[in-house]
């Protein structure tokens, strides 16, 4: 039954990408629209949003690296 939990955190975690960079885009892409920049905004957002997703990511990820190597089980 346990073995589904893993699966489910990385289902998450590729959900959380994918939301920070059409975010992103979706934001830059509304902001060139109000401005009349494009694609500035647009490639801001993009940047941003991947920048983001980056450090979102590595901080889930972090606490399970930190404990494979003390070597202790992920519960």
């Amino acid at each position: 039954m346990k073995s589904w939990v893993p699966a489910l955190g990385l289902t998450g975690i590729g959900f959380f990408i994918a939301g920070c960079i059409i975010g992103g885009l979706l934001g830059g892409k509304w902001l060139d629209e109000k401005f009349g920049t494009e694609p500035a905004f647009l490639i801001t957002g993009l940047v941003l949003g991947i920048a983001l997703a980056f450090l979102g990511v590595y901080n889930m990820i972090k606490p399970i690296m930190d404990n494979i190597r003390k070597g202790g089980k992920d519960s």
